[in-house]
């Protein structure tokens, strides 16, 4: 799965950070934002992550 796993979980990011603005700017609870916006923030991160080239063997 390579390259497209990163791609993937971005992508993913994406539609989370959406999902959270959308959520704000409909008047949802706090906890709903907070956790959509942390779950966008994992995906960034694991995407980001994915696209560090291993060292060693």
């Amino acid at each position: 799965m390579g390259a497209a796993l990163p791609t993937l979980l971005l992508i993913l990011a994406g539609v989370l950070v959406g999902g959270a603005w959308s959520l704000h700017r409909q008047g949802a609870p706090r906890g709903a934002i907070v956790v959509t916006a942390l779950l966008a923030l994992l995906a960034t991160a694991a995407g980001v992550l994915r696209l560090i080239p291993e060292s060693g063997s």
